[in-house]
């Protein structure tokens, strides 16, 4: 029997007439609807006419999280009086539970996004809603895109609904309308309940969360907070951590609390969820919750919210390879979010963890997962839909040029897009497993080498990191997890069934196989078990090493000893308590016992590295998860990064000439080459030059001072003089330095090359022009002395520093560049100190020479010092030598 009361409390109920007039209207709708008012629950019933209102229609809603899909489809069913199962059912990952009277039925992003590739018509669907679409998830925004596209080009009488508590509804309902204009947007007011505010920072300073380390001292503190909430609130306490981790952690703080301590997350087993959500049975409760309970769950009870201030989110470093989850701090919207969980059904109050001060620094939204996260999922849907740019897709934000190349790539290695970036008949069947396709390709890959059943196992350990305390070492976790009794290990065996019956599929398109794939896969498949004998004689250590390195080649790495390993990608890494990890501080994870956790992968001599991330600071990346393989299995596994020939480069300061065996970064043999090809010889000298500089050639002081004058000349004048600035001299090497680029080998030979030779080849000799260059730009300038003064081009302005007695009798500074120039003289005391500088020699005569000549004479009564300087005979001698003269 339908709840009818409860249903008419729902504040969402008078937003539903406007609802209904748009999609009948348009088609398309943003919902805005505060937490707590209906949306998720009352919209889809109404909207399938499960309410007695309206044709009855099969409506499909779209979560961001398995915990939210199974929760809304439970509410709803308990709104109808029903079981889950018959007129709403749900679908995620593993899990369904629907059936032929089912007209609501709730799914996960990515099962939508599944049923669009195998059905773009959705057939028999009639209303898609996208719940939470604020989030931004990657699945959610491209779901949008395929759905759009359906509209516009197979279906545009199916319906479509945007709904969430906090959007950019502008952006969607542009999005969402098209050529027509913005969609409509259609707002419901909610039940405002206050919320006050309780900033709550730490008493001191902790470190800044970076990679997946949270200071457990900050942690320490959350935990103090909650007891103090305890002490001053009433109600339940939800309180917000960035993962699974924390979680654990701030549960250990909270012993002996009164009040029963739940952990809500991804992970958690599903009657824990069951039980948080139905509710409490008199005994005060305090809920850890990860961002899953920011949105789309009521937590019945819960009037206290304390927030640690962070979340954890994807993000990929496309230099280095790696992607991973990294903990950030909250956005100033996800505050609000969490915040108004404490008013969803009574008034409440938020405990903030850090200083008021702060809060306007936050950003305002989270960024959305197009811009961060690892797009090859994405690039592969996208070839899977037709559209391998992803140009034509209706997007919110574009995604990032660099992320999609990185992508393509990655795709083209695995032979799941061609050429041209359309998806292959393997790059389909890896979309349709529903796993990212590193992993589809080393389940697809794997299992002809070590078996389906294995091949799933280890995959679907990949597929969802094990918990902390299954260790570093991938084959000791698969062992754990067969053996252990907890909820991980029990989602891990339902996983591993389902993807052993993907992978069990008859093949389709090429290359689907190991050994079997297509010349599009080569350094793709295939590979080896690392232990012989095929897949039953393969040891569980070889076929962990070679599933992790399918999946993820790039990241095979050698060791170069105290647990530190080079991966192929040129990244250096580092196992727990190696290197730069244990001096940046890191935590690691405990080895299961027996296993010897990740002491045993410190002493490898290879890794096939599952799971890694850099930390702030650090040189390397940790390894978070990894198994022991040999070189076969990583020269197998990787074949596309092998490569063998001739290597000339500059390194260490000379040139170094070897015959190279590589798997990408690292080095696997090498050998002198006693005749290297001339060609790549010149190419290492003048990457020499270009990274050391010119200082490598010999510069006598003739050699600089013909630089300096040319530079000066090409300055002043321009061309035909030459630019002789380094980036213009690497520009024309070839021109100046050829000759010596074709008989130099080493460092040395460069050394004996005299630069000033080489420069003078620049000049410009072909126009005759070179001719004047001495009379241009004089070494040196004859004075009234007779004194034949070397001229400085080394500033700005050319230099002639000579004896203020040398010049007697000249009137006017001397000048270069054909007059253009004025020399700048440096007049200089008899002992050759600076006693005056001027660019005007006549007007130094005539008004600085007294003032000089009164501070001097008695100094240096030896020298003439004439009343008139102008008339006056210059000389380089005494007065005395004068006379006798």
């Amino acid at each position: 029997m339908i709840r009818r009361d409860a249903l008419d409390q729902l504040p969402v109920r008078s937003a539903l007439p406007a609802l209904r007039a748009a999609l009948d209207g348009r088609g398309t709708a943003v919902l805005c609807a505060p937490p707590g008012t209906g949306k998720t629950t009352l919209v889809p019933l109404d909207l399938a006419g499960l309410t007695g209102e309206g044709p009855v229609r099969r409506v499909l809603v779209a979560e961001p999280r398995r915990i939210a899909a199974r929760a809304a489809a439970r509410r709803m069913a308990w709104l109808l009086g029903e079981r889950v199962g018959e007129q709403v059912g749900f679908t995620v990952r593993g899990e369904r539970r629907a059936g032929p009277r089912t007209a609501v039925e709730v799914v996960t992003t990515g099962v939508l996004l599944q049923r669009l590739q195998r059905d773009p018509e959705l057939a028999g669907v009639d209303v898609v809603v996208l719940d939470e679409c604020h989030e931004r998830h990657l699945d959610a925004d491209t779901s949008a895109a395929f759905l759009l596209d359906v509209r516009e080009t197979l279906r545009p009488e199916l319906r479509l609904v945007a709904a969430s508590a906090t959007t950019d509804a502008e952006g969607w309902a542009r999005l969402l309308g098209g050529p027509e204009g913005a969609a409509p947007v259609v707002e419901a007011a909610g039940v405002s309940h206050p919320v006050g505010v309780v900033w709550a920072p730490p008493e001191r300073p902790v470190r800044p969360a970076h990679g997946m380390r949270v200071d457990p001292a900050l942690l320490a503190h959350v935990a103090a907070v909650v007891r103090r909430a305890l002490r001053e609130q009433t109600g339940d306490v939800l309180c917000f951590l960035p993962g699974v981790g924390e979680i654990g952690r701030v549960a250990g703080e909270l012993a002996g609390v009164d009040a029963e301590v739940l952990q809500v997350h991804g992970r958690a087993p599903a009657e824990v969820q069951d039980a948080v959500l139905a509710g409490g049975s008199g005994v005060r409760r305090v809920v850890l919750a990860t961002s899953v309970a920011e949105s789309s769950l009521t937590v019945p009870g819960v009037r206290v919210v304390v927030d640690s201030g962070l979340a954890r989110v994807p993000r990929t470093d496309h230099a280095r390879g790696l992607s991973a989850l990294t903990t950030v701090r909250a956005s100033r919207a996800a505050g609000r979010q969490r915040a108004g969980r404490a008013g969803r059904e009574a008034p409440g109050v938020v405990y903030r963890c850090w200083p008021e001060g702060e809060d306007g620094r936050l950003p305002a939204f989270p960024d959305p997962e197009i811009k961060v996260a690892d797009l090859t999922a994405f690039a592969l849907q996208s070839a899977c839909w037709g559209d391998p740019t992803a140009g034509g897709l209706a997007l919110l934000d574009a995604p990032p040029a660099g992320a999609l190349a990185a992508a393509r790539e990655v795709l083209t290695a695995i032979g799941a897009v061609d050429g041209a970036g359309r998806a292959t008949g393997r790059g389909v069947r890896m979309a349709r497993i529903g796993l990212h396709p590193r992993l589809a390709r080393a389940l697809l890959d794997g299992a002809p080498e070590v078996g389906v059943r294995r091949a799933a196992e280890v995959v679907a350990l990949l597929s969802e990191e094990p918990p902390r305390a299954y260790g570093d070492d991938l084959a000791a976790a698969w062992r754990t997890a067969r053996r252990g009794g907890d909820a991980y290990g029990a989602r891990w065996r339902q996983e591993a069934r389902r993807l052993a019956a993907a992978a069990g599929e008859p093949s389709s398109g090429s290359g689907a196989g190991g050994r079997g794939g297509s010349a599009a896969d080569a350094g793709a498949g295939g590979g080896r078990t690392g232990g012989g004998g095929g897949a039953a004689a393969a040891s569980e250590d070889a076929v962990a090493g070679l599933i992790a390195a399918l999946a993820f080649p790039e990241r095979v790495a050698r060791g170069r000893g105290a647990g530190s390993f080079l991966m192929a990608s040129g990244t250096g890494a580092d196992v727990a308590g190696a290197g730069t990890g244990a001096q940046a501080g890191w935590g690691h994870r405990a080895g299961s016992a027996g296993d010897g956790g990740g002491s045993r992968l410190r002493d490898a001599g290879w890794l096939a590295v599952a799971v890694a991330d850099r930390p702030v600071a650090a040189v390397s990346a940790r390894v978070r998860l990894a198994a022991v393989i040999d070189e076969e299995t990583a020269c197998a596994a990787a074949r596309a990064l092998y490569s063998s020939g001739e290597e000339v480069r500059w390194s260490d300061g000379d040139v170094v000439a070897r015959s190279v065996t590589r798997l990408g970064a690292i080095e696997l043999a090498a050998r002198p080459l006693a005749a290297p090809d001339p060609g790549l010889l010149r190419e290492a000298v003048v990457s020499g030059l270009r990274r050391e500089g010119f200082g490598l050639l010999r510069w006598p002081a003739a050699a600089t001072s013909l630089r300096q004058r040319m530079a000066f000349l090409y300055r002043e004048l321009g061309a035909p003089w030459p630019d002789v600035s380094d980036a213009a001299l690497l520009e024309r090497v070839e021109e100046w330095l050829g000759v010596e680029l074709g008989r130099a080998r080493r460092r040395a030979d460069l050394a004996r090359v005299d630069a000033g030779q080489a420069l003078g080849r620049l000049l410009p000799w072909a126009s005759g022009d070179a001719a004047r260059f001495d009379e241009l730009a004089p070494e040196r300038i004859e004075v009234p002395s007779g004194s034949r003064v070397r001229v400085d081009y080394g500033g700005e302005q050319p230099v002639l520093a000579v004896k203020l007695q040398e010049l007697f009798g000249l009137q006017e500074s001397p000048r270069v560049a054909g007059g253009r120039v004025p020399v700048l003289v440096h007049l200089l005391s008899p002992a050759g100190r600076p006693a005056a500088v001027t660019a005007d020699l006549a007007s130094f005569w005539r008004d600085g020479y007294r003032s000089v000549r009164a501070e001097l004479r008695g100094r240096y009564p030896k020298h003439p010092w004439p009343e008139d300087p102008s008339a006056a005979e210059p000389t380089r001698h005494t007065s005395a030598r004068l006379k006798r003269g």
